[in-house]
């Protein structure tokens, strides 16, 4: 079982290298994870982008623009679909997000001429964090895609974080369904949400996985707040996934954790046709370059 990003990176050394395609990738910290990413030995890249302004912080941060297959384009909006259209074409086993916005970079992805949505496919969105509060690493969902997912939508995003746990090698994952208590309310939608995906997971409707809730955020990962609370279940206090009920839970948890922990974090697009960078603009090289780890790991 994979337990920190140093082993993700061990493990993609002893599998052949995907092929990145890199969106708008006119920054520094895209450039640079990139870059990073090739010198570990996981991927291959191409840069779509302004060719001079990527020229200019490859000078200035010193790496070889020779590592690098260059597209130029320099607007915006084509930079993403052409880097979309790469990997609809199999040229790309993998999209990252460079400097371009969340919102054009998406509608990209959602194109129906060369997007990367199967039919009647659901986007969403990945997190992994590991923290020194933490004695695992943490998936979560979602944070950045789906405003306020329905019942059909949670249960894809269930399936999803069962998927890329197993990628991590985490037989059977613990998933939290999370809300803002652990107690059945039924005027919480969000609890009769969790109650639901729960109980399909008992039924065997959702394999390969522990599924519990609904689980607030204490219970699901800290073992006093497990005790105090008098919570039984094999999932809580030992989550190795939650479920959000929406997006601004999960977007200030990811954003919270990020800028008061000293947590790493990776994140990515699931449920398109190859998996998708989307780190937040303002994320660190770092961040970048371990979500980059994570696409490959899924491919």
């Amino acid at each position: 079982m994979i337990t920190s990003f140093d082993q993700i990176f061990e493990h993609l050394k002893s599998r052949p290298k995907k092929r990145l395609v890199a969106a708008y990738a006119n920054d520094s910290h895209t450039i640079s994870a990139v870059s990073m990413a090739i010198d570990a030995g996981i991927v291959n890249a191409t840069l779509v982008g302004d060719e001079k302004i990527i020229k200019t912080v490859c000078e200035t941060e010193n790496i070889d623009l020779k590592k690098f297959n260059i597209i130029n384009e320099s607007d915006e909006n084509r930079a993403a679909l052409t880097a979309v259209e790469f990997v609809s074409k199999g040229e790309g086993d993998l999209l990252m997000k460079g400097l371009c916005s969340t919102d054009k970079y998406m509608r990209a992805i959602l194109n129906k001429e060369v997007g990367l949505l199967p039919p009647k496919g659901v986007l969403s969105h990945i997190t992994l964090m590991k923290s020194s509060s933490y004695y695992k690493m943490l998936l979560f969902s979602d944070i950045a895609v789906i405003p306020a997912p329905d019942l059909n939508q949670k249960i894809a995003i269930c399936g999803y974080l069962i998927k890329a746990a197993h990628s991590l090698g985490i037989e059977k994952p613990k998933v939290a369904i999370i809300a803002a208590t652990e107690q059945m309310s039924p005027g919480m939608q969000a609890c009769v949400d969790a109650a639901i995906i729960s109980k399909m997971a008992d039924r065997g409707q959702i394999q390969n996985a522990y599924v519990d809730g609904p689980l607030a955020v204490d219970v699901a990962i800290d073992r006093e707040a497990k005790e105090i609370k008098k919570v039984s279940g094999t999932v809580a206090a030992d989550a190795d996934c939650m479920l959000f009920p929406n997006i601004e839970a999960g977007n200030v948890f990811y954003k919270t954790i990020g800028r008061f922990t000293d947590s790493k974090l990776a994140a990515i697009v699931v449920g398109a046709k190859a998996p998708c960078v989307l780190s937040s603009r303002g994320d660190t090289t770092e961040t970048k370059l371990n979500s980059i780890a994570l696409a490959a790991l899924n491919c």
